[in-house]
């Protein structure tokens, strides 16, 4: 009797696809023994829509336009110049416990160089340290979430 070989994991792949949905990453690959799975989904920027008014007042064009620019800076955190990026691909921790409280709450007041979160990298504890101080407006990944290099973990502004 011939030995069957594995079947696809359908179940895993399933998993793969919504973790690559959930944590908003490009792909993800898996090896193990002489088993080897890669998931990767494509992104696409959605249409840009134009709209044609007439000019307005000076003063009205400039605080339109950083009306704007906040919404996109918001809307995109990458583009948010209070957005703090990581500094390494690898799963981020909001507390240095499970069971302790996180470094950071939204509306709290940071130091430079304060710990704001952690950063576990191939079983090493990376701490993330403010680049500025200020009030911290958004946090941007949950605790023990995948991240990339350069992905917005907060913004502090």
């Amino acid at each position: 009797m011939a030995a069957k070989k594995p079947g696809i994991d359908k179940d895993l792949i399933r998993e793969l696809a919504a973790l690559l949905k959930e944590t908003e990453l490009s792909e993800i690959e898996i090896e193990q023994n002489d088993f080897r799975i890669r998931i990767s989904r494509q992104t696409s920027s959605a249409p840009t829509h134009v709209t044609y008014a007439e000019p307005p007042k000076q003063a009205e064009a400039s605080a339109a336009a950083e009306k704007v620019e906040a919404a996109k800076s918001l809307a995109d955190p990458t583009r948010h110049p209070g957005a703090v990026p990581s500094p390494m691909v690898g799963t981020v921790f909001r507390a240095p416990d499970p069971k302790e409280k996180p470094f950071v709450e939204v509306g709290d007041e940071v130091k430079v160089g304060q710990t704001i979160l952690i950063v576990e990298a191939m079983k090493h504890m990376n701490e993330v340290a403010s680049p500025r101080a200020g009030k911290v407006v958004a946090i941007l990944v949950e605790d023990g979430q995948p991240v990339e290099y350069g992905q917005p973990l907060m913004i502090i502004e």
